[in-house]
C-alpha cells in the first residue's frame, strides 16, 4: 500500500512538472504561431518579429546559469515556484506592451526564468525516477512542451488569428500561476545543494567533455528552430494552406514532438543518451532537407510537419541526461546550461533562418540552414564518441 502511494506521489509531482513545461512550451513555441499577426500588428517585416523569438532565447542563455547561480542554495521547490511566478508576470507584462522595443524587453525577461526552470526541474525528475527510469521521467516534464504544442499553441494561434494575439499570453500567465500552486501543493521539499558553492559547481565547466556537449546542443538544435520559427509562412506560401489552417498543422506539428518525447526517453534508457542523440541528428539532416524539396506539396508538407517536430523533440531527452551525467556533483547547474545552450541553438536558427528569407531566397531556404546546423552537431557527437572510446582505452591500460 505505501508503495503504491509512493508511486501515486512520483506521478503527481511530474505532473506538476509538466505544467510548468505546458506553460513555457507556449511561452517559447507561441511566437511561431501568430508570427505573422504579430508582425501585421506592429506594422514590421516577419525577420523583425523573428527577433521576438531569438530575444527570447537570449533571455534564456543568460538567465539559466545566473538564476541557478543565485537561486541554487535554496529547496528546489521554493525556487521552481518563484520561477512559475516570473513566468506569470512576464508574460502578463508581454500582453500589454504597447511598442516593439518594450515588446523585446518582455520577451528578454520572460525567457530568463526558463532555463532554471527546466535545468532544476530535470535533476528533480531524475532523482523522483527509479533507476534506470531516469529519461524516461524527465521525458514525462519536457512532456509539457509536446503538450503545449498539441493544445496550446494552436489554441494561441486560433486566438491571435481571430481575435488577438495579445490574449494568448494571458492565457499563458493564468496556467503559469496554476502551476505554481500545483507545486506548492504536490512537489516533494526535496533539500537544496546548499553544501555545493556556486564557484565549486564552475569547476565543472573546466571538462572538455562538456564544452562538446554544449556544442551539440547549442548548434544541432539549431535545425529545429530555423524550421519551427518560419513554419507559418512556409505553410501558407509555399504549401498554400489557408492561415485559418496554421491551428491543426501546429496540432500536427506538437503531436509528432509528443511521440517523439517520449521515444527519445526510451531510446536513452535502452541505449547510451550519446548514441542516441547522434542517430537523431543524422535523420534530422535528410529531414530537413526534405521539408525543403517537398513541402510545396501538401501531404507531403503535413507528414514532414509531424516527422520533424518528432525527431526535434526526440532529442531532449537524451542530451539531457547526457549533460546530468557528465557533470557529477554540478548537476543543476549543468542541466540548466543545457537549457542555455539548447536557446543558443533557439537564437542561431530564428536569426540564421531568417537571414536567407531577408535576402529573398525564400521561404524554404531556412530548412538548409537548419540541416547545416544539425550536421555539426552530429559532426560533435562523433567527436566526443570518439573522446569517449580514447577515454576508455586509457582507463582499460592503465587497469
Amino acid at each position: 500500500m505505501k508503495l503504491l502511494k509512493l508511486i501515486s506521489n512520483t506521478k503527481t509531482s511530474l505532473i506538476t512538472l509538466c505544467l510548468g513545461g505546458i506553460a513555457l512550451g507556449m511561452t517559447e513555441f507561441m511566437m511561431m504561431g501568430v508570427l505573422p499577426d504579430v508582425a501585421k500588428s506592429l506594422a514590421i517585416s516577419i525577420p523583425a518579429a523573428g527577433n521576438l523569438i531569438a530575444i527570447y532565447a537570449l533571455g534564456v542563455i543568460v538567465g539559466a546559469p545566473v538564476m541557478v547561480g543565485v537561486l541554487g542554495k535554496y529547496p528546489p521547490k521554493k525556487v521552481l515556484i518563484g520561477l512559475m511566478i516570473t513566468v506569470a508576470s512576464g508574460n502578463i507584462l508581454f500582453s500589454i506592451a504597447p511598442t516593439y522595443g518594450l515588446l523585446l524587453v518582455a520577451r528578454f525577461l520572460v525567457g530568463l526564468p526558463h532555463g532554471a526552470f527546466f535545468g532544476i526541474g530535470a535533476v528533480v525528475a531524475a532523482k523522483l525516477a527509479d533507476p534506470g527510469s531516469e529519461a524516461k521521467s524527465v521525458s514525462v516534464m519536457f512532456a509539457g512542451l509536446t503538450i503545449a504544442n498539441i493544445i496550446g499553441v494552436p489554441l494561441g494561434t486560433f486566438i491571435g488569428h481571430n481575435f488577438n494575439w495579445r490574449i494568448s499570453f494571458v492565457v499563458i500567465s493564468a496556467i503559469a500561476l496554476i502551476t505554481a500552486a500545483s507545486i506548492k501543493r504536490w512537489l516533494p521539499a526535496l533539500p537544496s545543494q546548499s553544501e555545493v558553492k556556486f564557484s565549486d559547481s564552475l569547476k565543472v565547466f573546466k571538462k572538455a567533455d562538456l564544452w562538446i556537449i554544449i556544442g551539440i546542443s547549442a548548434i544541432g538544435t539549431g535545425g529545429l528552430f530555423a524550421w519551427i520559427s518560419y513554419i507559418a509562412p512556409l505553410m501558407t506560401e509555399v504549401a498554400h494552406f489557408n492561415s485559418n489552417l496554421m491551428t491543426p498543422i501546429m496540432v500536427v506539428a506538437g503531436l509528432g514532438m509528443a511521440v517523439g518525447n517520449f521515444t527519445g526517453g526510451r531510446l536513452a534508457d535502452r541505449f547510451s543518451p550519446l548514441k542516441t542523440t547522434a542517430y537523431l541528428l543524422l535523420v534530422m539532416i535528410i529531414t530537413l532537407i526534405l521539408v525543403a524539396l517537398l513541402s510545396q506539396f501538401k501531404i507531403a508538407a503535413l507528414l514532414l510537419t509531424f516527422v520533424t517536430g518528432g525527431l526535434a523533440f526526440a532529442v531532449i531527452a537524451p542530451m539531457q541526461m547526457l549533460m546530468i551525467g557528465a557533470a557529477k556533483g554540478a548537476e543543476m547547474l549543468a542541466s540548466s546550461a543545457m537549457q542555455a545552450s539548447a536557446n543558443t541553438g533557439n537564437a542561431l536558427g530564428a536569426f540564421l533562418g531568417g537571414l536567407p528569407i531577408a535576402a529573398g531566397l525564400g521561404y524554404t531556404s531556412p530548412e538548409y540552414v537548419g540541416a547545416s546546423l544539425a550536421f555539426v552537431g552530429f559532426l560533435l557527437c562523433l567527436l566526443l564518441t570518439w573522446k569517449f572510446n580514447a577515454q576508455a582505452k586509457i582507463k582499460t591500460a592503465i587497469a
